[in-house]
């Protein structure tokens, strides 16, 4: 009995001292890791100068052409993550300001996402490899109900996302592998004439006072950046419009362009647009915030 508790014991010792250095590996990779998605890329950066910066989710992602902003002169980034809610979008704004990006304005979809304060698993995992290696990553994610596990575990973050961030995606980052994340200025066009489900439903939906709102509403201000929150565009036989009316009554400063562009054939499904609704969409965006913008002045080679 004795020896079988000593090599209880010892195995135990083991596999944690393994989970141990596991853990340290590949937090190694990711914090070497700067052109898999916008999440590493914010992460490993220095400074950056940005004339409009885009956030919010795949409704900010696939509807905001990067490149007829850069027409105009202004230098802009598509930071919108597909699947993402408001507790990510809050962090990756906090990051950018802790590594001193200018930013002279922030284009920010809040809409559907108004009324969740949870994390998007797909997209929060993103930020666990940093959890040790970042405060306000360790800060963000402290209120959550497996904040223990995933701070004081060895590699349990790796084991239970690992679709998102275990072997394969630790590898293809080691290797220096680049997506599609990045390209494009980060705007991800949706082809034209390729339909998904043209019905929607949100009447379960219903618009909250967010706490991550309103977090970046404060991180704008104290960092004198120009706040523009607005709701994209959803095809018009949406079941539970007045959603819209709703958010609008609890922040009024948000401006309301859900049915500013209508007719199936600019919608690739009922809540995302197509390339050419994206670009007409943009283009009233543009000018109607941006007609009179003079770009941030940068240094030579900036």
């Amino acid at each position: 009995m004795k020896q079988f508790l000593i090599f209880t014991v010892k195995t135990l010792v083991l596999l944690f001292l393994l989970l141990v250095v596991l853990d340290f590996m590949y937090t190694t990779v990711y914090l070497q890791a700067s052109n898999r998605g916008k999440i590493d890329y914010v992460y490993n950066s220095k400074p950056r100068i940005y004339d409009v910066v885009i956030l919010g989710s795949s409704r900010a992602n696939n509807h905001f052409v990067t490149q007829l902003f850069q027409e105009k002169g202004l230098k802009t980034f598509n930071y919108g993550m597909s699947g993402g809610h408001l507790f990510e979008t809050s962090l990756l704004l906090k990051l950018m300001v802790e590594r001193n990006y200018t930013i002279k304005n922030i284009i920010i979809e809040t809409d559907l996402n108004l009324s969740n304060e949870h994390r998007a698993e797909g997209i929060a995992s993103k930020f666990l490899p940093y959890i040790h290696d970042s405060n306000l990553v360790k800060e963000h994610f402290s209120g959550e109900k497996d904040f223990w596990q995933l701070y004081y575990i060895p590699f349990y973050r790796y084991i239970g996302f690992d679709a998102q961030i275990g072997f394969r995606e630790m590898f293809f980052n080691f290797i220096h592998k680049k997506t599609a994340h990045l390209q494009n200025s980060g705007y991800a066009a949706l082809e034209v004439g390729k339909k998904g489900n043209m019905k929607n439903d949100i009447r379960a939906l219903k618009p909250i006072h967010n706490k991550y709102y309103e977090e970046i509403k404060q991180i704008c201000a104290n960092n004198n950046i120009n706040l523009i929150a607005v709701m994209t565009p959803i095809c018009s036989n949406t079941k539970g419009l007045d959603y819209f009316e709703k958010a609008n009554k609890i922040y009024p400063e948000i401006h309301n362009y859900e049915n500013v562009v209508q007719g199936d054939h600019y919608f690739s499904s009922c809540g995302h647009m197509n390339d050419a609704g994206a670009r007409l969409f943009t283009a009233t965006i543009i000018k109607d915030f941006f007609s009179l913008t003079k770009p941030l002045q940068r240094k030579s080679g900036q």
